[in-house]
């Protein structure tokens, strides 16, 4: 039993600020607790089994406190294992080489060719890239739009989302060309504990079919249709099929990408001829604005990608199988990007791109027709 701690109301009212802090240190925390309950009287074994430490950590602080009061509460031993193989400026070389360099006759680094260039091991490489979050090995794709238009068009299609209007459905209309019928080479594996399913890496092509499919934005519903081809031609055909689905006078508007087949004379004069339809087109290079696009990924990923067909009659029949079922309970998807917010991350892109390459987000201008 030790005696009591004498503690300064300014130490007292300091020490519980620090523990009350979410941004404390732990540790910190814990050294602060000690101390408070050595101030209350409390012997070193009562403050262990209080805090579920070691009576000799409590006398080490108890001391500790003694010696540079509020000082040593906030003091860190140095570390007591192996010590770093390579300084800061080893590190930032690499980092710099990772980001700034490419290996000779490649795209990017690997662990083992920097590792080689470096004079280290790949370990090291690796603890470094994980580190600063660098991964060489991964690319992503985009592409910004140069559309003049691309304001007023953005802002027309989010509004759609956002605040449809009243009394009129909103689809979101585009083609899935080129779905190929696939079939595998030989049997794949089925599921079973311990292994995934296997499927050939080799495949036999029995021809393509093209998916034109309409998102009711509101509900998730999608009326689909398939074609060999996907011309004006079948785009109109397509066209008359919602016009018999969705029957009355109620307003149709329509989500569109800038395809020719869409900005087609013969679908332009059917338009007229039909005022209920009213066509968004949303701006060039900006596909990812159409949510019928997620709903293909959907397709995809879920019913065409693992599996295996004999005929283009077999796929046509998935694809209309697939329509079946995610139509009995459709899930729409909820549209949250404001214009603000698409605005302010292309500006980013477009910044980053200007530095690296001026002029390179301009629009292009058409040359005139002699």
């Amino acid at each position: 039993m030790r005696g009591c701690l004498a503690l300064s109301e300014a130490e007292k009212v300091q020490l519980l600020q620090w523990v009350s802090a979410h941004g404390t240190p732990q540790q910190v925390a814990l050294r602060c607790r000690i101390v408070l309950a050595a101030a209350k009287g409390k012997s070193d074994v009562a403050i262990a089994n209080q805090l579920s430490v070691n009576r000799k950590t409590v006398i080490l602080w108890r001391q500790r406190f003694c010696q540079d009061r509020l000082d040593s509460v906030w003091e860190i031993a140095p570390g007591r294992g192996r010590k770093p193989k390579y300084g800061s400026d080893t590190i930032t070389a690499i980092v710099e080489a990772t980001v700034g360099t490419k290996p000779e006759g490649m795209t990017h680094w690997s662990c083992r060719t920097m590792a080689k260039a470096q004079g280290v091991s790949k370990s090291t490489i690796n603890s470094i890239w994980q580190a600063y979050n660098l991964k060489p090995h991964r690319v992503k794709t985009f592409k910004l739009s140069r559309d003049p238009k691309f304001l007023e068009k953005l802002t027309d299609v989010v509004g759609l989302y956002v605040n449809p209007p009243q009394q009129a459905i909103v689809l979101c209309v585009d083609e899935k060309s080129q779905i190929q019928a696939l079939d595998r080479t030989q049997p794949g594996l089925p599921l079973k504990k311990g292994r995934c399913g296997t499927m050939t890496h080799d495949y036999k092509r029995h021809g393509t079919t093209t998916l034109f499919a309409a998102m009711e934005v509101l509900r998730g519903k999608v009326v689909g249709q398939c074609h060999s081809r996907h011309r004006h031609q079948e785009f109109l055909k397509f066209l008359r099929v919602l016009d018999n689905e969705f029957p009355g006078d109620v307003p149709l508007h329509l989500i569109l990408d800038n395809y020719a087949t869409h900005k087609h004379a013969r679908v332009q004069a059917w338009l007229k001829r039909h005022p209920r339809f009213v066509v968004h087109f949303v701006p060039t290079s900006s596909s990812w604005l159409n949510l019928v696009e997620r709903w293909f990924a959907e397709l995809t990923s879920k019913a065409i990608r693992r599996n295996a067909f004999l005929s283009v009659a077999d796929l046509q029949a998935c694809i209309h199988q697939f329509l079946r079922v995610w139509n009995s309970e459709p899930n729409p998807f909820v549209w949250t990007a404001t214009v603000n917010s698409i605005q302010e991350k292309l500006s980013r892109c477009r910044q980053t791109l200007e530095q690296i390459q001026p002029g390179c987000t301009r629009p292009r201008r058409r040359k005139p027709r002699k």
